[in-house]
């Protein structure tokens, strides 16, 4: 079918894809992650108001408005103008976020540049949108194989999972095999901590394929990765009917030619393997899934081979710290993206500590964790002198007994290095960064990374994962020269991981990544460019906004009447009051402390967040003051607001006015949902004025005097006009 053709017939199909209810979710999932990772802000940062732009923040303040107080966060443009920002409108302030070590440009208050910015990026940002729906119509077209319901059998294999599953862990289930049941390909990033029980779902994944006679290919970056997942894949599939078989360099001629005439046959169900499963002479009878791990560790050639295989075959790929382009790509909707965040329970965060290069450092790590009857791991990623330095650490421990490994050795050699010391018959595993992925030893509970000051984040934070995957304390010392000659961005990255330290901090760390190291030309040198100019943050704002304007151009009357009341109008309701909403002094004395309660209050995207939030506080500070309670009701009345189509609520002196949409090109106004407000609004004369000012649409409501009644009146008009839509 023509792709042309085919894009422009599908655009209203396509939208359910980029902009369906569930990606809505994922995104403010996405907002609601940034917002609890930002670094507390400081006087002085850089903030980006997404209506004014960049500023700086001055701290929280109190001041009056019409005689009533207002906690507000203050902001400082160019000459010193300052912008009083209400808290209930912090969603619209974000942390600057661009190239580390990029200065952006304070923006001056009144000026057009910001507007103009936003615009130039908004119509830049289209025609990428357009290219992103274009991939997905891509995706759609092709032919894919759509997997069977679960059997009674995944029932069982899921059932036999030695330990309980994290919520995380059932929910990205779900959507893997979701996807898997559809009938285009897959193709689903699962970003989830080390450890944090990412194989389990490859391996259910895996399963499921099998059971629809399919074959699975697992693409892994080490040969010690591919043995291992072979163990973990062949202990848990072991009671079931399936073939499980690895390739690597450890394998011999002979059994490479007996595995691949077995796979050719369709007698191997799953194998797993380094780049060498990208080979010509490797052939699959029916290939239904390729499982991808760490799909950043492999080189140029081999990711071309996998896009190759990708266009037809459902793909899986699983990261514990996305490089940035990876997760870049997925954040703005080029692939789906799934976070584990919960850790296994009885699970520790690893203590990392920095030392300057030390005999005493490294002798009293070794010995602490052998005296409880452990084990360690050292990196050093040097073979030239690595036997000259287990040399060294041997003559500081002389009773323990050292392992060897690196890839230039002979491979039963490795073999015998890697798997002395899985059995316990060595203490000590010394080796360059091969153990980065793969090796699962639940008594290894202290590493020791030598020169760490070469690593990248995601090696550092991969190579910390090899311990703490017990209900034991772990502990990682990063160990450098001297801590006088570090780089600045060796530090910076030092400093990134003694900082995110706690369970689950892969995906925090890898957005850190995308800090130091810049957003890359993935976009394109122009949109990298934006970036730095805008914040991150507001970038994506921005490219969210222009995908629901393209759906929005593509919208027709009857889908609007339909799905009106299923997803907000891709409204973003601000609220102006000089009603006192706020958390006082008195409640909570730490401005710090209130500065990020408001922050969680704004994350907050549904109802039952929301209810969370309400008894957190109460259970931390007791009954909530009026203040604070109309704060909280505050967002359900911007939500309610938002689904329809009103773009301000001003709150003030005694009056509430509702704007519709400013844009009167807004499909909005072609549809079923705004028809049905106006009869609501001509059979309730007395309710409110329908009036025009300044060509915008507003409705005008007087003696509204506090939150709860202003939603009792807008929850009035939603109630009828829903009704009103079920009806039709």
């Amino acid at each position: 079918m023509n792709l042309n053709l085919l894009f422009t017939q599908n655009i209203k199909s396509l939208k359910n894809i980029i902009l369906s209810r569930e990606k809505i979710k994922q995104k403010k999932a996405m907002r609601h992650l940034l917002l609890k990772i930002l670094i507390q802000l400081k006087p002085g940062d850089y903030v980006v108001h997404i209506d004014h732009g960049i500023g700086r923040f001055a701290g929280l303040h109190t001041i009056e408005v019409n005689g009533k107080k207002q906690e507000v966060i203050k902001l400082l443009y160019k000459n010193n103008d300052t912008l009083f920002v209400n808290i209930h409108n912090l969603y619209r302030l974000s942390k600057y976020s661009g190239k580390d070590g990029h200065e952006p440009k304070i923006d001056q208050l009144g000026s057009q540049r910001w507007q103009n910015l936003k615009q130039k990026v908004k119509n830049s940002v289209k025609q990428l949108a357009y290219d992103l729906i274009r991939l997905y119509a891509e995706r759609k077209a092709s032919e894919g194989f759509a997997f069977s319901k679960d059997t009674y059998l995944q029932h069982e294999l899921e059932a036999s999972f030695p330990f309980e599953d994290t919520p995380d862990q059932i929910k990205v289930t779900r959507e893997v095999k979701r996807d898997m049941e559809k009938p285009y390909p897959m193709d689903r990033l699962v970003c989830g901590d080390v450890g944090f029980g990412k194989t389990e779902i490859a391996i259910r994944a895996a399963f499921k394929a099998v059971c629809d006679n399919k074959q699975v290919a697992v693409l892994v970056p080490t040969t010690i990765l591919a043995f291992q997942h072979y163990r973990t894949f062949s202990e848990r599939l072991k009671n079931f009917p399936v073939t499980i078989d690895y390739l690597n360099r450890f394998r011999t001629s002979k059994e490479v030619k007996d595995i691949l005439n077995k796979l050719k046959d369709g007698k191997i169900d799953i194998l797993i393997g380094t780049h060498k499963i990208l080979g010509k002479e490797v052939v699959f009878k029916d290939l239904g899934l390729l499982i991808i791990d760490e799909e950043h560790k492999f080189g140029v050639a081999d990711k071309d081979k996998i896009k190759l295989i990708k266009k037809n075959v459902d793909t899986l790929t699983l990261t514990a710290t996305p490089i940035p382009r990876t997760l870049q790509f997925s954040l703005i909707g080029a692939r789906d993206l799934s976070v584990i965040q919960t850790p296994p329970p009885n699970r520790y965060p690893v203590k990392t500590e920095l030392h300057a290069f030390s005999d005493e450092v490294i002798q009293s790590a070794i010995l602490k964790e052998i005296e409880r009857g452990g084990q360690v791991f050292i990196v050093h990623n040097k073979v030239q002198d690595i036997l000259e330095l287990g040399q060294y650490i041997q003559n500081l421990v002389p009773k323990v007994k050292i392992s060897i490994a690196h890839g230039q050795m002979k491979s039963h050699e490795l073999e015998d290095a890697i798997m002395n010391f899985i059995y316990g018959d060595a203490q000590v595993l010394l080796s360059t960064n091969i153990i980065e992925s793969g090796i699962d030893i639940s008594n290894a509970n202290t590493i020791i990374i030598n020169n760490a000051q070469n690593f990248g984040l995601s090696d550092l934070h991969q190579l910390r994962g090899r311990v703490g995957r017990s209900n034991r304390q772990a502990y990682c010392y990063l160990l450098v020269p001297s801590l006088n000659i570090l780089t600045n961005e060796a530090k910076k990255r030092l400093n990134v991981i003694l900082e995110f330290s706690d369970l689950g901090s892969g995906f925090q760390i890898a957005l850190k990544d995308l800090d130091i190291r810049g957003a890359g030309n993935l976009l394109g040198p122009e949109q990298s460019g934006f970036i730095n100019e805008l914040g991150i943050d507001a970038y994506m704002k921005i490219l969210n906004e222009a995908i629901a304007e393209i759906k929005q151009e593509h919208e027709v009357e009857h889908e609007v009447s339909s799905t009106a009341f299923s997803k907000q109008m891709f409204v973003d309701t601000v609220l102006d009051t000089d009603l006192p909403l706020f958390i006082p002094s008195h409640y909570v004395e730490n401005s710090t402390e209130r500065l990020n309660l408001y922050r969680q209050l704004n994350s907050c995207t549904t109802q039952q967040q929301l209810e969370e939030f309400k008894n957190m506080i109460i259970d931390r500070f007791g009954q909530l003051p009026l203040e604070t309670e109309e704060l909280i009701n505050s967002l359900n009345l911007r939500w309610t607001a938002s689904k329809l189509g009103f773009e301000k609520i001003i709150l003030k002196n005694g009056k509430m006015i509702l704007v519709f949409i400013s844009n009167q090109e807004h499909v909005f106004y072609k549809s079923k949902l705004f028809d049905n407000i106006l009869n609501f609004i001509s059979s309730q004369k007395n309710f409110c004025i329908i009036k025009e000012q300044n060509n915008k649409l507003m409705l005008v409501f007087d003696s509204v005097k506090d939150i709860h009644h202003a939603q009792l009146l807008i929850q009035t008009i939603y109630s009828d006009v829903h009704a009103s839509v079920i009806n039709q």
